[in-house]
């Protein structure tokens, strides 16, 4: 599963083996999810 930094915008792969998340471009602890930019339709009733 991929992640994006949101302060650097590069791709990271976290290794689960270590307990710590971080970037490691930048250092910084806050990655967000890369989600599809699939559009997702919906019936209404």
């Amino acid at each position: 599963m991929g992640y994006r930094c949101v302060n650097c915008k590069q791709p990271v792969e976290i290794n689960y083996e270590y307990r710590g998340v971080r970037c490691p471009y930048c250092g910084h602890r806050i990655l967000v999810k890369e989600r599809p930019v699939r559009i997702k339709q919906v019936l209404a009733k």
